[in-house]
């Protein structure tokens, strides 16, 4: 039994002693993200101290170099024709002596053919540019932008942890873009419960994002990116830093003269993509391009990003990862170019930008169909708070937005190569990018057949592979989260097809089909519009073949509805739109129940390799359509919001509706109860109201469906036929809310004065709210806003409010209900710095209109409550009252009875507020056109009218549940079984001068690591298993000592033996 113990506690020792080897090896790699924090934390702390995490603030701004203007031609071209087309063009204008120089670009593309030139023309008129733009070869004259970032550190304040593990982490937060900007600093938040707990977990295991994601798996299968040509447009790269093997060139295309990396995002970047040690990177072996198109002071301008983008072309580049965005969907050398790098099968991926979690917050080029938009989610799948939210706010006001992202993958605490060496810690959709660009660029390394690969057949399999997060919808995650395996078997067995995104529409799934499953359809209402986006596998062009057909399933009802479908006539590049219109028959107006159909469409493209003439590839795909209808609700209940007179940047300066917000000055967010006013939509329907959006003039609905016409924010301009239809609607019955916003021209002029994120020689077409147009269309009933400017704090029935740059009324009728409060004169301050508080500021008012049968008019001067942009205290009370009170006619006593309620103004106080003399609004009006004089309105558009597609019935039963992972035609995943590899880690060679903790690669495939949940549970097993063996002995030992010992007897020698060892003992030894 003495030897029992020992073999036990050797065993004990090895099982228990595996424990601390895992947390020892976590602790390892922890050092070493610590050891080299120098080089990416501008702080350190010393050794053993403290270490407080930073917060990187990002203000960001952009103007328009003066004289200077790209030229942008219709096809490419050498430098002696750019010059002579410009020449001939600027010869033929009216100055003769017009000053102009072509700018000389010293770059890698410069001695190319290009299909832009950059000029400087001193005091250029308009007609000087138009006189450009008529010349057969020029295409288009825009400015010169240069963009500004600048970074200041501030101090987070959570408390401060021990430096190990934790000094290369830091945490971005950048304030909202108002042009293009870089999207590599980003917030650090978390869209997640137990958010504390989870960053500290994150510093104490390091995370490999690339074998979290399996990519070790297609490395032992030997794919390592090699053969793919992958750019990096960012900061740079240093030369010699010990992560890379296989950077084939580096360019600069700025006017430094260095191309080393002074910031440290791009090299973070490239080493999400093409590390080989330490954070090791996906695809390794990948050929890096890296393109330094910012400089050290975060300096760039459009013209850097043209070339640079025209020399990837020249270059063949397979995979471009681009970090930067803005709000700018109109920046059309931008955008334009963007277009072609796709059309030469460029697949480029894009962060969607940090400016979540509002809705409507993506950013360009991310929004665009062709390019992958990536956003973010943190290591336990919750959606980063920082990342950007869908929808594509391109359609509105007449259509509605795509889905974007695209795909989600982390973006919160992923670990990246530092500047100089070693590795940290950063978090943004500017992280989440890369790491779908790697994951690209190691997946088109997989396929033998190169040319399947191109920008919409990755995009398919990317899509159709995700795996989806339960309990999030589709704005927030796109099609779900980036599952590289999956889509390795999927690309591996991919034949050339189209596809649909989304594949199908269900309005009855929640939350994933959210606003669609918010609110069912019913007769007479708005038809509810779906933009569905078309890829096309097949090449780089397509179109639609006949129409598509709409086939409802009998069995289910899907003669209750009408659909309507419209399309793009060219798919270019690589993608287009399906915007489907479902509306609810007549028989169905009192139905209530499941109605299901399925629209199909033919998608053909040229053959590129069919030696017949005129050859086509077709694929036919179905979108199933699943809705619910509800009999039509009472007019009371009924809110229609008025979409069509919101306007948002771009493409006009429309300024916040919230002056306090320097860093964020546009309004961009589209202005739609599913971007800005989401939170405000999402309290109506809980209330039990039906909203429905109108995108089309007020003389294209029947007012005697709907209680309440809602206008909040209203910047668009009215048609005289709009005013006299509302008035009469509203003798009828119909009764109206509108949310105001500030307008002073003064305070306008002085915008343009202050505010250096605007072009130089912009001023705001409008204020928040066109309140001259407002009052144009509510005079008739004698009332009309003020061109005041109101800000502060007050209670009102109870309720703590904040009025936010808002206008107070001017003229109310004498028998309304008006209330007052006491408010800082925010113009004053603006106009002079000074601070005065206006007492009876009018706000609030509610009138009953005096016809028999007639509505009610309520009136506020600030929209900030109710939307979602930059609100501090929300008012929806307010709004439930207000709709207490137009659509049912009951007054709030809180209100009626308030000691706050004033004598209605008369308005002879001051004269109204004019519009701006000299303003531009015509340009991107829907109702204005420019005359010699002032602006006119142009005729009334006609309303919209569908063509309801012609139903093809089906009798056979439709699918019971839509959702399945999305599955291409021809891909049976089955087919492309995975090897079964064992995951290893390679021997580790003696560390050369300059390396840190780096492993030894052989044969140049990236070292595995085990899957990281059997990884984490291996501990658990040992512990478990220790516990068995020491439970074993402890009972083995309690039995041992219960029993009774004996005496062993004692045993004689033998007498013989005594006599021998004696007579031994005596003789000495002899040799």
């Amino acid at each position: 039994m003495l030897l029992v113990p020992v073999w036990a506690s050797v065993l004990l020792g090895l099982l228990l002693g595996f424990v601390p080897m895992v947390g020892m090896e976590a602790m390892g790699e922890g050092r070493s993200d610590s050891e080299h924090a120098p080089n990416s934390d501008p702080s350190p702390s010393s050794p053993g101290s403290n270490c407080s995490e930073l917060t990187v603030k990002l203000e960001f701004s952009t103007r328009v170099v003066e004289h200077e203007y790209i030229v942008g031609f219709t096809g490419y071209f050498s430098a002696k024709a750019r010059s002579l087309y410009i020449s001939s063009a600027l010869r033929n204008t009216e100055d003769g002596a017009l000053e102009w120089h072509i700018v000389p670009r010293q770059n890698p593309a410069s001695d190319f053919p290009s299909d832009f030139e950059l000029v400087h023309i001193r005091q250029a008129s308009s007609s000087s540019l138009l006189t450009l733009e008529d010349h057969p070869y020029i295409k288009r004259v825009t400015p010169q932008r240069k963009v500004f970032r600048t970074l200041k550190y501030i101090p987070s304040s959570e408390p401060a942890e021990p430096c190990n593990a934790t000094r290369g982490t830091q945490s971005w937060q950048s304030s909202r873009p108002f042009r293009r900007s870089s999207l590599s600093l980003a917030s650090g938040f978390w869209h997640a419960t137990g958010r504390h707990s989870s960053r500290r977990l994150l510093r104490a295991i390091p995370r490999q994002v690339a074998q979290i994601l399996q990519a070790d798996v297609l490395w032992q299968m030997g794919h390592t990116g090699a053969g793919v040509k992958v750019a990096v447009f960012d900061t740079g790269l240093s030369e010699k830093h010990p992560h890379f093997r296989n950077v084939k060139e580096r360019t600069n295309w700025t006017n430094e003269k260095t191309l080393d990396d002074g910031l440290g995002h791009g090299t973070f970047v490239a080493g999400v993509i093409a590390s080989m040690r330490e954070c090791q990177g996906f695809a390794p072996d990948s050929e890096l391009h890296i393109f330094r198109v910012f400089t050290n002071n975060q300096v760039s301008y459009t013209s850097w990003f043209l070339d640079a983008f025209n020399y990837a072309i020249l270059k063949k580049i397979d995979v471009l990862n681009l970090s930067i965005g803005g709000p700018d969907f109109m920046d059309h050398p931008f955008v334009d170019k963007v277009w072609e790098l796709t059309a030469n099968k460029v697949i480029m991926v894009s962060a969607i930008g940090n400016d979540g979690p509002l809705y409507g917050t993506l950013n360009n080029p991310a929004d665009q169909m062709d390019v992958i938009g990536v956003g973010g989610i943190d290591f336990e799948d919750n959606i980063a708070r920082f990342s950007s939210r869908g929808m594509t706010t391109w359609e509105l006001p007449g259509g509605y937005g795509r889905v974007k992202p695209d795909i989600v993958t982390y973006g919160s605490g992923v670990r990246g190569s530092g500047m100089k060496e070693g590795c940290r810690s950063l978090s943004g959709t500017s992280v989440a990018s890369p790491v779908v660009a790697g994951a690209v660029t190691l997946l088109a390394s997989t396929v033998v057949n190169r040319d399947l690969v191109n920008p919409a057949s990755m995009k398919q399999a990317l899509i159709a592979s995700a795996r989806r997060l339960p309990g999030v919808n589709m704005f927030e995650q796109g099609h779900g989260k980036l599952d590289l395996i999956r889509a390795y078997q999927i690309l591996n067995s991919y034949k050339p097809q189209a596809s649909l995104s989304p594949s199908y529409i269900d309005l009855t799934e929640s939350p994933y089909m959210w606003p669609y499953c918010s609110q069912p359809i019913y007769y007479g209402g708005m038809p509810t519009i779906v933009n569905v986006t078309i890829l096309n596998g097949m090449g780089v062009t397509g179109r639609i073949v006949d129409k598509p057909i709409w086939q409802p399933y009998l069995p289910q009802n899907g003669d209750h509805i009408d659909v309507a479908v419209s399309y793009s006539p060219v798919l270019w590049p690589w993608a287009g739109y399906l915007a489907v219109s479902i509306s609810v028959a007549k028989k169905a107006a009192s139905w209530e129940g499941i109605a299901q159909g399925h629209v199909m469409v033919t998608v053909a493209s040229p053959a590129e390799n069919d030696s017949a003439a005129g050859g086509e590839l077709t694929s036919t795909v179905k979108l199933p359509i699943k809705v619910k209808i509800v009999p039509t609700p009472p007019r009371s209940k009924r809110v229609l919001w008025d979409q069509y007179h919101n306007l948002r940047y771009p493409p006009g300066y429309f300024p916040r509706d919230n002056l306090r917000m320097k860093n964020d000055p546009l309004d961009w967010n589209g202005d739609h109860i599913h971007t800005n006013f989401r939170d405000m939509y999402q309290h109506l329907r809980s209330m039990g109201y039906f909203v429905e959006v109108l995108g089309a003039p007020i003389t294209c609905f029947d007012a005697s469906q709907y209680g309440t016409l809602l206008m909040v924010d209203s910047e668009e301009e009215y048609f005289p036929e709009e005013i006299t239809k509302l008035r009469r609607d509203i003798d009828n019955g119909l009764s109206l809310i509108v949310f105001s916003d500030w307008y002073n021209t003064s305070v306008m002029r002085k915008v343009k004065f202050y505010d250096e994120n605007t072009r130089q020689w912009w001023m705001p077409d409008t204020g928040g709210a066109n309140v001259p147009a407002l009052n144009d269309l509510i005079s008739v009933w004698g009332m009309a806003f003020s061109d005041g400017l109101y800000e502060g704090d007050f209670t009102l029935a109870d309720h703590d409010m904040y009025y936010a740059s808002g206008c107070s009324i001017a003229r109310f009728p004498e028998d309304g209900i008006v209330i007052a409060k006491n408010l800082k004169d925010q113009g004053l301050e603006v106009l002079k710095q000074e601070t005065a508080v206006v007492e009876g500021v009018p706000i609030l008012g509610l009138y009953q209109t005096p016809s028999d049968g007639g509505g009610r008019i309520a009136l506020y001067g600030d929209s900030n409550c109710i939307d979602d942009s930059h609100r501090q205290k929300d008012c929806f009370w307010m709004l439930d009252a207000l709709l207490q009170y137009t659509s049912y006619s009951m007054t709030p006593p809180s209100l009626s009875h308030s000691h706050s309620r004033v004598t209605p103004p008369t308005g002879t106080e001051r004269p109204l507020p004019q519009r701006l003399e000299g303003n531009h609004l015509y340009r991107y009006s829907k109702v204005l056109e420019a005359h010699l004089g002032d602006p006119k309105p142009r005729p009334l558009p006609a309303c919209p009218h569908l063509s309801w597609a012609k139903p093809q019935p089906v009798n056979e039963t439709a699918p019971s549940n839509l959702w399945k992972h999305q599955k291409l035609l021809s891909v049976d995943l089955d087919k492309v079984a995975l090897p079964n590899v064992r995951a290893y880690r390679p021997q580790v060679r003696p560390l050369s001068p300059g390396e840190s903790g780096a492993w030894d690669i052989p044969g140049g495939i990236m070292p595995g690591h085990y899957n990281q949940e059997v990884g984490q549970t291996i501990p658990v097993f040992a512990f478990l298993g220790a516990m068995v063996v020491l439970s074993f002995f402890v009972v083995q030992l309690t039995k041992a000592k219960s029993k009774p010992k004996r005496r062993k007897p004692r045993i004689k020698r033998p007498t013989y033996l005594q006599q021998q060892q004696q007579t031994t003992t005596g003789k000495n030894p002899g040799v």
